[in-house]
């Protein structure tokens, strides 16, 4: 998979997932900053026109360096569960289709300590170089379980232990109302149409974050992170 911009190339260099970068010849101390670091975790690196990296990355913003990122080892949901750190915290992707909101989902999962992401393998934004930018490189450090079926997955999820936590704008319970400090797995539903029926009905509690402004919904990344940090509150609590 091809990634680009600068933290996302460093991150994934400190994980040991690249296989190979790109710069332009006219790159500047940032990138020279990455240059070094592949070098020192024996990266190969090749310098190359600037017109090369845009045409490799179709005119996204590159800031000069564009990088081979290798395939992640398969993650299971049930490897999620059995490798998480403490009570399992999980995020759950139903339909989200923009990579832009894939990728800060990813840097949230990540910057809260969660244990991953499940997602579908088909009908969803693929974790390609928008969306590794958009992570801001979390892409290369979150384990992401991919599944053909998000409905079965969490009945897999529950099957281990794992509560569903479904976000619905019409829920009558609000997330902070929910115990987090449960083992959990957060569902998110896709931009526009929220939780798909038969997931919804898979969730053992739908929640709500309450609005009071005049737009009546969030963004599906800033909504993640306003549940994912409040199970972190309740989990921080003596």
């Amino acid at each position: 998979m091809l990634i680009y911009g600068i933290n996302p190339v460093v991150e994934a260099l400190r994980a040991g997932r690249l296989t190979a970068i790109r710069v332009s010849s006219r790159a500047d101390e940032r990138v020279a900053a990455a240059v070094a670091l592949a070098e020192k975790h024996g990266v190969p690196v090749r310098r190359v026109p600037a017109a090369e990296l845009d045409r490799a990355t179709r005119g996204a913003p590159h800031q000069g360096v564009v990088a081979d990122l290798s395939d992640a080892q398969v993650t299971s949901v049930e490897d999620l569960v059995a490798q998480a750190k403490g009570v399992p915290l999980i995020v759950v992707l139903d339909g989200i289709e923009d990579p832009h909101n894939v990728g800060a989902i990813l840097r949230t999962v990540d910057a809260a300590g969660a244990d991953g992401l499940v997602r579908q393998s088909r009908h969803a934004a693929p974790l390609g170089g928008a969306a590794a930018k958009a992570s801001a490189g979390a892409v290369a450090h979150v384990k992401v379980a991919e599944v053909v079926n998000i409905a079965r997955a969490l009945e897999a999820l529950k099957a281990m232990g794992v509560w569903t936590v479904g976000l619905a704008g019409d829920a009558r319970k609000q997330y902070q109302d929910i115990d987090f400090r449960l083992p959990t797995a957060l569902v998110v539903g896709g931009e526009g149409s929220g939780l798909r029926r038969l997931v919804r009905e898979r969730c053992d509690w739908l929640a709500s974050i309450p609005l009071h402004g005049h737009v009546q919904s969030l963004n599906a990344s800033v909504a993640t992170g306003v549940v994912l940090f409040e199970a972190i509150r309740q989990r921080s609590l003596k």
